[in-house]
Order: structure tokens, then sequence, then C-alpha cells
């Protein structure tokens, strides 16, 4: 490892330690032989990730940023720690890495990412999925709306707001502000 402060090649490993929010990650304080230097690296497994097939045929090499823009566009405005969406990338990642194919669909990969963003906020789902599953008309995304409220674990409900009103709620008339 080279010196990032006299650029020497001689650097030793001061200290070791497993990092990162999935411990996936070591943590190594280095120190340079030449000028005494201090500093710090991190390690991390790369993956070997498969091409993707997009609908239109054409193959791409996997690009991350394009997956955390995806997750970010949906997330936009919603109160979603960082931290939880790297985790998500991180876990999108693993499943890609695991797939033990050379090639896989584009659909594949948004359908993890919906099961994320199901589980991170139901606002950025509907968001998500009103591109990626391109809803024939209102009813459809309605029947997603309510078919994603139906699965929600009761801690889940907890957390979110309700994104159709209640029939009573629904039925009153608007306050008028005159």
């Amino acid at each position: 490892m080279r010196c990032p402060a006299c650029g020497a090649d001689d650097t030793r490993v001061v200290d070791s330690r497993v990092a990162g929010p999935e411990q996936d990650q070591i943590r190594r304080r280095r120190e340079c032989q030449a000028c005494g230097a201090r500093f710090t690296t991190f390690e991390r497994a790369e993956f070997s990730m498969p091409r993707v097939v997009k609908r239109s045929g054409e193959r791409v090499a996997f690009d991350e940023e394009k997956l955390r823009g995806g997750l970010r566009l949906a997330l936009h405005k919603r109160p979603v720690r960082t931290d939880e969406v790297e985790a998500a990338i991180d876990r999108i990642k693993r499943r890609l890495a695991a797939y033990g194919q050379r090639e896989i669909r584009a659909d594949r990969i948004g359908e993890w990412v919906m099961e994320e963003l199901r589980g991170l906020d139901q606002v950025a789902y509907i968001r998500f999925a009103s591109i990626y599953l391109s809803f024939a008309n209102v009813q459809s995304f309605r029947d997603a709306i309510e078919r994603l409220e139906q699965d929600l674990s009761p801690e889940m409900r907890r957390s979110q707001l309700r994104l159709i009103a209640e029939e009573d709620e629904s039925a009153a008339p608007p306050e008028s502000g005159s």
C-alpha cells in the first residue's frame, strides 16, 4: 500500500478490525516506514456481478450507481436514513453475487428493489412500482396500494401513514377556507 503522505511503498499494518454496518469490511490502520505517517484503509470483498439483460435484450454491466439513483429517486423527501438505503443496496448486491448465473434479467433486480422498498417506506414502494409495473389504469394502481397495506406487519402499520384514507374520512366534505 502506497503512503498517501509521501508516496513510499513500504507501509506496515498497525491494527486490523472488522468494520461496516454489515461487518463485511476490514479496517486497517497503517504506518509508513519512510515518513511515519499513519492512515486508514478499508478492504471489502469484490463481488463478481452477472451482466444485466434489459427489456430490449441489450446486455450491460451491473451499475451500482444506477441502483442507488433509482432508490434515491423513489425515496426522495422520505424519512429513510442513508444507512438503511446502503444496507438495502448491499443486500441486493449480495443476492446478485449469489445468483449463480452469468446474466440476470433487469426485471428480477426490479423485483428485489421493490422488496427492499416495501420494507423501507410505503410511499417509495408505490413511487417505484408506478414506473416499474407500468400500471394500465387507476384501478390497478389502487389495487397495488391496497395489497401493500394488507401485507404490512403490525409494526410497519404503526410506523407509516396510510396511503388511502378510511371510508368515513374520504366521505367528509373538504373544509372551506372562506
